[in-house]
C-alpha cells in the first residue's frame, strides 16, 4: 500500500469494516472488498483430529504464528489461543486431519477480533520470525565454524605428494570459499536487520 503496488481493499480479515478504517485513515473513498484475495468470514480456529495425526511436522512449518506444538511422529496439538485461523496448516497435510472450527458466532472481519488477539497475534508472527532468523544464523555459524576446523585440520595434515596437496588446496579454496559467503551472508543479514532495529 506504501508503494501504491497494493490496494486498500486487500484484507479480507480485516472485512469491509477494514477498508473503511484504512480508506479514512487514507483519504480515499470506501470501496468494496477485493474477494479476490478471500472473502470476509467468520474466525475460526484449527482443530487437529488426534486419531488420524502421524506426527510429520507440516503444520508446524507451515504456522506463521506458532500455535501448534508438537514434534516428529508424536501427535500435534493446536494452541486456540494462539491460532489465528489463516488456514495455512491445512493444505499441507497430508492426512487431512485438520479442520476449521468457527469461533465468533456470526462476527466477521473486523468485528471477529478483540484489539488484544489482533496484538498478540501480531507479536507471535514477529517472535516466529525473529526465532527463525536467529536459528538460521546459529545454523550459518555452526556450519562456517566446522569448516574452520576442518581448515585446520587439513593445514595440519603432514607433506603430501605433489598430487595430493593440489587436491588439499581444491579442498582449502572451496572451504575458504564457504567461509567467505558465510561471512558475506552474515554482513548482508546484520545491515538488512539495522533499519528495522531503527523503527
Amino acid at each position: 500500500m506504501a508503494d501504491g503496488s497494493a490496494s486498500y481493499n486487500q484484507c479480507p480479515p480485516g472485512g469491509q469494516e477494514g477498508v473503511a478504517r484504512l480508506a479514512h485513515v487514507l483519504g480515499k473513498p470506501v470501496i468494496p472488498l477485493d474477494i479476490t484475495h478471500g472473502h470476509e468470514r467468520v474466525r475460526p480456529v484449527a482443530v487437529i483430529d488426534e486419531a488420524y495425526c502421524i506426527g510429520c511436522t507440516l503444520c508446524i512449518q507451515a504456522c506463521p504464528v506458532d500455535a501448534i506444538l508438537g514434534a516428529p511422529k508424536q501427535m500435534h496439538a493446536i494452541l486456540p489461543d494462539l491460532c489465528t485461523g489463516c488456514d495455512l496448516c491445512v493444505a499441507p497435510c497430508p492426512v487431512d486431519c485438520i479442520s476449521m472450527v468457527e469461533v465468533t458466532h456470526g462476527k466477521t472481519g473486523w468485528d471477529a477480533w478483540t484489539q488484544q488477539q489482533a496484538d498478540q497475534a501480531r507479536r507471535q508472527f514477529h517472535f516466529r520470525q525473529d526465532r527463525l532468523k536467529r536459528e538460521k544464523q546459529e545454523n550459518d555459524d555452526r556450519l562456517a565454524a566446522k569448516a574452520a576446523a576442518k581448515l585446520k585440520t587439513i593445514s595440519a595434515e603432514p607433506a603430501l605428494a605433489p598430487e595430493e596437496v593440489q587436491a588439499q588446496e581444491r579442498k582449502k579454496a572451496i572451504i575458504a570459499a564457504a567461509i567467505e559467503r558465510a561471512r558475506l551472508k552474515k554482513l548482508e543479514n546484520d545491515n538488512l536487520a539495522k533499519p528495522e532495529e531503527k523503527k
